[in-house]
């Protein structure tokens, strides 16, 4: 009897031994390399540990694939599972990011311009040796899967012998698991392609935490205080993008990135926090009633804050110049500027922010009269600062900061030059907001206008190696999470609410968050409703009859 005779080496069970061991070792270099900076491998016993963490994840990858190990879906899910492992390695490597059901959302929602920003000869190549060959091997290895009722007896002793020696292998590394599980979370978001398996089963799993189906309404009973004196309020929510509050210089940021905002009367809140690390998280709910705490275990969903605006009877509009309002504009007028076509702001495949203002005064008088008669609310949804193409967020006139960092690889740039891209597109991000103040004042003859700006989340720009965003937020940064909230009032504005730009810069240091943006524009707006909760308007301390 030959040796692949008496060990059957067309056993699907050798296939999906190899395919583990390769995902579990090189497939996790982002897992080593985070295990080394925290000098968990500085030692023999901790060589012993990277070992046994890396069986234990080749066992669990057997155990899994031991339940898809049948004729047609054997190497379909080999295919998943090494690519997966591949993008994800080539994700935690260059940006440090790491894989949890928020960034999955992202993955899943990102659109074809997004997906283009992220290309690059590193990816390609890293795909094409963690994945592609592997996957071409994989489809050229002859299986022998035999008679059902054998196959089935493989899978389980499989499945079941792979979870004994997982059990057996973590107890005999308890103590160091353990201990860097509990100390170092963000270690468990880097077991590769487990992570990923984990986020898509967490969000295939939540009908069974949230019903979906179920829209609940808020607001029923919103009205409009009685009017103030003076012409209807147009308010502009400026929703920026990737925004790090530290990087503007109304915030005390050493270099001008804000010189424009500086020479209007605004007022800068400093101490404001978003309730997500990516959009997809943040913007819904901030839009929310239900703070992020609330937001995060809802049974069911909610309408928002632009329902209840438009029930109200306020003319609302959403103005998208990015990926989409996460649902929260699905019940009200929006329009999309994305892809429209513009010879000097539309020049590079995407549309420059500025876009947004070009027609504006269009869009604003197709809205029913009757409603801008009480009152307006633009929402204006920026590409903003969105990496990791930085460079591509601001026109030659706004590149103050010199050299940038001309590609999506990030760490092959230097720390300036990557700041110097990002800061770039945080002053263009200063001219747009001074350019929809100026067309602000435009309307005064009409409205009586104010604008509000605040970043969905922050950004990683290289500090302790981390890049881009979208980190549990447990473990996430203050950069990622820290963004900027300013405010500009017009004369009549601030008279008819009874606010001044001067209270408000008294409370720059005063800790804000999205948790306050619901209610904090509806008593901007004057409407009263059981949902408003005048203890989360940050503007209410202000407010003077």
């Amino acid at each position: 009897m030959t040796f692949a005779a008496r060990w059957n080496l067309r056993n699907p069970l050798w296939l999906i031994v190899g395919a583990s061991l390769w995902m579990a070792t090189a497939g996790n270099a982002a897992l080593w390399r985070e295990l080394g900076a925290l000098s968990v491998l500085d030692s023999p016993a901790g060589w012993a540990f990277g070992a046994a963490l890396s069986l234990i994840i080749a066992l669990a990858l057997v155990a899994l694939l031991s339940l898809l190990a049948w004729r047609w879906t054997l190497k379909p899910a080999l295919t998943f599972l090494l690519l997966a492992a591949a993008f994800g390695a080539h994700f935690m490597l260059s940006y440090r990011v790491v894989i949890d059901a928020t960034m999955m959302v992202n993955v899943l929602q990102t659109n074809p311009a997004e997906a283009a920003d992220l290309l690059s000869l590193r990816l390609v190549g890293l795909v094409l040796v963690l994945g592609v060959l592997p996957v071409v091997l994989v489809w050229r290895t002859p299986v022998d899967y035999g008679r059902w009722p054998r196959r089935l007896l493989w899978n389980l002793l499989g499945l079941f012998g792979a979870g004994i020696l997982i059990v057996a292998t973590a107890l005999a590394s308890f103590q160091p698991l353990s201990s860097t599980m509990r100390n170092h979370k963000q270690v468990r978001y880097l077991m590769n392609p487990l992570n990923s398996v984990y986020a898509l089963g967490y969000l295939a799993a939540q009908p069974l935490r949230r019903d979906n189906s179920i829209l609940e309404p808020i607001g029923l009973d919103a009205r409009l205080a009685a009017p103030a004196g003076g012409k209807p309020p147009l308010l502009v929510l400026v929703l920026g993008e990737t925004g790090r509050a530290g990087n503007f210089s109304l915030n005390g940021y050493a270099r001008p990135t804000t010189p424009e905002l500086a020479r209007e009367d605004v007022a800068s809140w400093r101490n404001a926090w978003s309730c997500g690390t990516s959009t997809a998280a943040s913007v819904p709910c901030m839009f929310a009633h239900l703070g992020r705490d609330g937001f995060d275990a809802r049974p069911h969903n909610y309408e928002g804050l632009l329902d209840v605006l438009q029930r109200a009877g306020l003319a609302v509009l959403w103005v998208d110049n990015q990926s989409g309002c996460k649902g929260v504009c699905d019940r009200v007028p929006h329009a999309d500027t994305s892809n429209l076509k513009h010879p000097a702001l539309c020049t590079s495949g995407e549309c420059l922010d500025g876009i947004m203002l070009d027609g504006l005064d269009a869009r604003l008088a197709a809205l029913p009269a009757e409603r801008r008669a009480r009152g307006v609310v633009l929402v204006l949804h920026q590409m903003g600062s969105h990496g990791p193409a930085y460079w591509q967020r601001s026109p030659e006139a706004y590149k103050r900061f010199r050299p940038e960092c001309l590609t999506v690889d990030l760490q092959r740039c230097s720390r300036d030059e990557v700041l110097n891209a990002y800061d770039n597109s945080i002053a263009y991000t200063d001219h747009f907001l001074a350019s929809t103040i100026g067309w602000l004042k435009t309307q005064a003859t009409t409205y009586d206008p104010a604008m509000v700006y605040v970043a969905d989340h922050g950004e990683s720009l290289g500090e302790n190696n981390l890049y881009l965003h979208g980190l549990p937020y447990a473990i996430a940064p203050d950069v990622q999470k820290h963004v900027p909230w300013i405010t500009w009032l017009s004369a009549g504005f601030a008279r008819q609410r009874g606010l001044t730009t001067e209270c408000l810069r008294k409370a720059a240091d005063a800790r804000v968050s999205h948790d306050n943006y619901f209610h904090s524009v509806l008593g901007l707006m004057r409407v009263q409703t059981q949902v408003y909760q005048p203890t989360l308007d940050a503007y209410a301390p202000c407010v003077k009859p």
